[in-house]
């Protein structure tokens, strides 16, 4: 099977729903461990989400910068969203996001990376897409509120998101996944080894 993840569950005797917010929700459920005992875990249900790490012709990629409340900050991020729909195309998703957060479009899109963001405590599961060949979107603007009434919008070389992610700067998961596998790609096999946009996706399958 070679180096990879490998889906498994193990046997929960009991679960609850404490906490139903508007998107997300709390679970409760008794795990049978290896040696027999049962033991509660607590985490997060959440639908999933996209991301797009927008890349221009001078190789720099596209962010916002948001505030995020629950720590507290400011962030520089890429282009994000949850899947709102059960079985919404990622795809058509992260275009969604890219049009609303950012106002562009893109040609050619591609898989970058999926990840679990806090595995231990949500079972958030996140697509990241590299978008290229770039331009503004048709159509009216996205009329944004909330948090991202104040979102400030640049574009960044890439290498310079590279050193702010390792010199500590930097700490949206998105972002630092994003422009970390991209560094590794064109350091690599190059953008033309990456999975094609409507790639399978186990951790949240879809109609294409």
């Amino acid at each position: 099977m070679g180096f990879q993840d490998t889906p498994e569950e193990w046997q929960v005797t009991a679960t609850e729903t404490p906490f139903t917010g508007n998107k997300t929700s709390v679970r409760t459920d008794d795990v049978v461990m290896p040696d027999g005992r049962v033991v509660r875990r607590d985490y997060q249900v959440h639908p999933g989400s996209v991301a797009v790490l927008a890349l221009d012709e001078e190789d720099r990629v596209l962010v916002l910068r948001q505030y995020r409340h629950p720590v507290r900050h400011k962030l520089w991020e890429i282009p994000a969203g949850l899947l709102d729909i059960p079985g919404e195309n990622p795809l058509h998703a992260a275009q969604r996001e890219l049009y609303e957060e950012a106002y562009a479009k893109a040609e050619d899109w591609r898989v970058l990376t999926d990840v679990y963001t806090t595995p231990g405590g949500c079972d958030e599961a996140v697509r990241i897409f590299l978008a290229r060949n770039l331009s503004e979107a048709d159509g009216e603007r996205f009329e944004v509120s909330e948090e991202e009434a104040d979102m400030e919008l640049a574009r960044v070389p890439l290498q310079e998101l590279v050193r702010g992610v390792l010199a500590g700067d930097l700490h949206n998961n998105c972002l630092v996944v994003g422009v970390l596998s991209l560094a590794a790609v064109l350091a690599g096999d190059g953008i033309e080894s990456l999975r094609p946009a409507e790639a399978p996706w186990p951790a949240r399958p879809f109609e294409v």
